[in-house]
């Protein structure tokens, strides 16, 4: 363990981390090896997203060997990108890395990324070129990427998460927005700069169950098309348009059969019940649309904080507006706690 003061950091690793208790200790060793190979002061900074299990535990018995490590622990599960945001705010090197606590994603990757970066690339994202996951997860991953892509007006690239390296610039740009729904690759491409991308080879979990089952990876592509999309508001203008359309034509049908052929208009209450209940379930997914999009509205004008800091450890607190930080208890409170 290093305990050496610390310089300045040139490189931060931003990790967040929730119910990784059996992952630390390996993901700790493997990434300061890969670190140590840059040859530059290097710091991680991990965000215990409201962990149940050990993971602080682990993480701060880490932090007191080794100074490099600093830990940022909520006050309850806030939600990975979240965590990524936290993350961001905290970190101080002049290039600042995401990457998953999992080990799905290498850290052996990210000195190959701080090399580009050192280019002269503003961020540098990793492609993933293959996956170890079954083959419904790797199906849907790719349909996400691409109907995303598909519906965007921000160029996302294709089959890049979260895992990339920034320079400082965009980190501070990303840190002074804030809205509230975040989706860091959206905003990370929003900004712009020099981007590039390299592939590599995604890795199984090291230990444990995924915590991005199918359903927050259909809430994640919900929110990915929600915050970068207008698609969905003028689907329901075109639909709206298509249906009166529709109607206005078969009136005119049936007034014209009545006129010329003298038949009379359908009648029969299947047909009417049909007609009623289609159009009820349309007005009924365009108000569900445009409440997605009000609800997210109301979320932003509340300006509650992002996020609630529990305790740190190796960190003086972060000059980030979008989270509240809990103050220590008072000593008659510790004292009648027993501490």
């Amino acid at each position: 363990m290093n305990t050496a003061p610390q310089q300045s950091p040139t490189l931060s690793l931003v990790v967040p981390m929730f119910n990784e208790e059996e992952t630390v200790p390996v993901f700790y060793r493997r990434a300061v090896a890969a670190l140590e190979t840059t040859g530059v002061p290097f710091e991680l900074v991990f965000v215990d997203d409201g962990s149940r299990d050990g993971t602080f535990e682990a993480l701060r018995s880490i932090a007191t060997q080794d100074p490099r490590v600093k830990v940022v622990r909520f006050s309850r599960n806030f939600g990975h990108q979240t965590a990524v945001t936290a993350g961001l705010h905290y970190a101080r090197g002049a290039a600042v890395a995401v990457i998953d606590g999992d080990l799905q994603d290498p850290p052996e990757f990210v000195p190959r990324l701080f090399e580009k970066w050192r280019e002269g690339y503003e961020v540098v994202y990793a492609v993933r070129r293959t996956r170890k996951e079954h083959a419904l997860k790797r199906a849907a991953y790719r349909v996400f990427y691409r109907l995303l892509r598909r519906l965007s007006y921000v160029d996302i690239p294709l089959d890049a998460g979260d895992f990339a390296i920034m320079d400082r610039r965009v980190v501070d740009e990303l840190n002074a927005m804030p809205e509230r729904n975040r989706f860091v690759r959206g905003i990370r491409a929003w900004v712009g700069f020099r981007q590039v991308g390299l592939e590599y080879d995604r890795e199984p979990r090291f230990a444990g169950e995924s915590k991005y089952p199918l359903s927050k990876l259909l809430k994640l592509a919900y929110d990915g098309v929600i915050s970068y999309s207008f698609v969905p508001l003028r689907m329901v203008t075109h639909l709206g348009f298509v249906i009166s359309l529709t109607a206005f034509a078969l009136v005119l049908y049936l007034v014209a059969l009545r006129i010329l052929y003298g038949e009379r208009l359908i009648t029969g209450w299947t047909s009417t019940v049909v007609v009623i209940l289609f159009l009820g379930g349309i007005q009924l997914l365009s108000l569900g649309i445009l409440g997605e999009y009000v609800g997210r509205i109301f979320d932003e004008v509340k300006r509650r904080p992002l996020y609630v800091v529990r305790e740190t450890i190796g960190l003086e607190p972060a000059a980030a507006k979008w989270r509240t930080e809990l103050s220590e208890e008072a000593p008659a409170v510790r004292a009648a706690r027993g501490a």
